[in-house]
Order: structure tokens, then sequence, then C-alpha cells
């Protein structure tokens, strides 16, 4: 039987995203896979998802709430309202960023043996650890709701849907960042390191910790433009505008243009992002094996 060129495809070399979705059953086993070893002789186990950000919240709020003036008081008129819901609405997005970005960065050398003994579509396992970080995020937003609704909170669709689209932003991010430096990894190690230090920026360079119209005032209209594409700050903004502007007592200003503007774009660069890390990860990914 004759074969010809069109039939012929290199060895460990899939049809991206697309095998993913063909493999749900196995994405599935690979993120219980990944929530059992992570928990493995942990006494709290899921808990952990309730206590690391308690305590990450505790601290900001206290070093920058408290200390540092960001929490209005009568002695601090300048400072925001309902600085609890502002700050905790930023640290649950940018937590599940960073979770899921650094796991997936990690996940096809954590799965080095695996992937040398048998064939199985590898952006399974950058895509579980997205999946394994969104299983964490669940918790997470619980309480930011729970605190919500004790704060007075009354959202609208649109701000709620707002919530939604910044969610899908930073996941298209994290997983075609996971991706890119998933695969990078496997040749440059160095790779982990600059994933490490993007994490530490990404979590000064959104409005977390601090309003927007502070940025504004020191750039100015021109630069605040650039500061506002990246997505990760739109993503921000949009649960800023969803679980802290609905809460009561807050009156604010939101950034000029969020959602006509500044959302879309935040969901083209992250889908750019995305294609950018699927083509690089299926250029790469036909020598895991022999690297790894």
């Amino acid at each position: 039987m004759s074969v010809t060129n069109d039939e012929l495809v290199r060895p460990g070399v899939g049809n991206g995203l697309a095998d993913v979705v063909r493999a749900r059953f196995l994405l599935k086993l690979l993120v219980r896979k990944e929530l059992k070893v992570r928990y493995r002789g942990s006494v709290l186990g899921l808990l952990w998802s309730y206590v690391k950000p308690g305590v990450q919240f505790l601290v900001f709020y206290l070093a920058l709430g408290v200390f540092l003036g960001q929490q209005y008081s009568a002695r601090n008129p300048d400072g925001l309202h309902n600085y609890a819901i502002y700050l905790f609405s930023g640290i649950v997005l940018i937590n599940f960023f960073t979770e899921a970005l650094s796991n997936a960065s990690r996940s096809i050398v954590g799965n080095g043996g695996l992937i040398k003994k048998i064939y199985l579509p590898r952006q399974l396992f950058p895509v579980a650890s997205v999946w394994v970080s969104a299983v964490h995020f669940v918790p997470q937003i619980l309480i930011l709701l729970v605190a919500c609704f004790f704060s007075g909170w009354h959202p609208n669709a649109l701000q709620l849907g707002a919530a939604v689209v910044g969610f899908i932003i930073v996941a298209l991010m994290a997983t075609g960042l996971g991706l890119l430096f998933g695969a990078a990894n496997v040749y440059f190690r160095d790779s982990e390191n600059f994933v490490d230090m993007l994490l530490m920026i990404a979590t000064w360079a959104s409005p977390v910790m601090y309003s927007w119209n502070q940025v504004y005032d020191k750039l100015g209209a021109g630069w605040y433009a650039v500061y506002q594409l990246n997505p990760i700050t739109i993503a921000v903004e949009t649960f800023h505008y969803a679980f802290w502007l609905p809460t009561k007592g807050v009156s604010a200003d939101m950034p000029p243009h969020l959602l006509t503007v500044w959302l879309p774009v935040g969901l083209v660069v992250s889908a750019a992002v995305l294609l950018w890390g699927q083509l690089t990860f299926r250029r790469l990914e036909g020598r895991f094996a022999q690297e790894l």
C-alpha cells in the first residue's frame, strides 16, 4: 500500500488544542491526579485554598490599607471605601493567574517521565495545570461573594458579565503563556526564573492594591493607555467593577471606556497570546521526549 506525503506526520507533533478537546477524558484524569498528588500527606488538603489567600489578604490589608492609608476613614478621606473588598477581588484573580502560569510553565518538565514513556497530547499538561488552578479559584470566589453580600452587594447583569469576561481573559493569558514557557522550559530551564520574575511584576503592575486613579494621576493619559494594554489590568478592573463598585457606600469612577474599548482589547490580546503560545508549543514539542 502506497503512502502519500499528506499522510506523513512528524513524530511527537499533534493537532494542538484540538487534541485536548478530543482527549477530554485524559484531561479529567490529569486534573484529578494533580489534585491528589498536591495534597498527598497534607492535613488541611483543599483548605489551603482558603488559608493561603486569607493570610495574603490580611498581610496586604494591614500593610497597605491600614499603615499606608489605602482604606477610607475619617482621618483618611482620600482612601477607598470597602478597601477590603477592593483588595480581595483583585487578589483572587491574580492568585489564579499566578498559580496557573507557574504550574503550567513547569508541567512538561514535571511530567517528563510520563512523556518519555507514552505519547499523549502534550498540551494536556499545561491545560490541566490551568484547570487545577481554576478548582482552587472556586473557594476563593465563594469567600469573596460572601464578603460582598455582607457589604450590601447589588450587582447588575452587565457587571456580572464583565467579571466572567475578565476571568476568561486571565484564563486565556495563563494558558497561552503556560504553553509558551512550558515548551521553552524543556530547552532552557532559565524560563522558570523568568516566569517567577514575570509573576512578581504582574502582582504590582495591575491595580490590585491601589486605585487606577493613582496611576492615571502619575502617568497622564498617554502612558496610562499603555498601562491599560495589559490584559491582567483590564481583568482586575472588571472584577472591581463587578464586586467592589456595587457594594454599599462605594461611589467611584471606573476607568474610561472600560467595557466598550478595553474589555474587547483585553480579549484580543489574550487570544493573540494563546495563539502565540500554541504555535510555539507545536513547533517545539517534537523533541520533548529526547530533550527530557
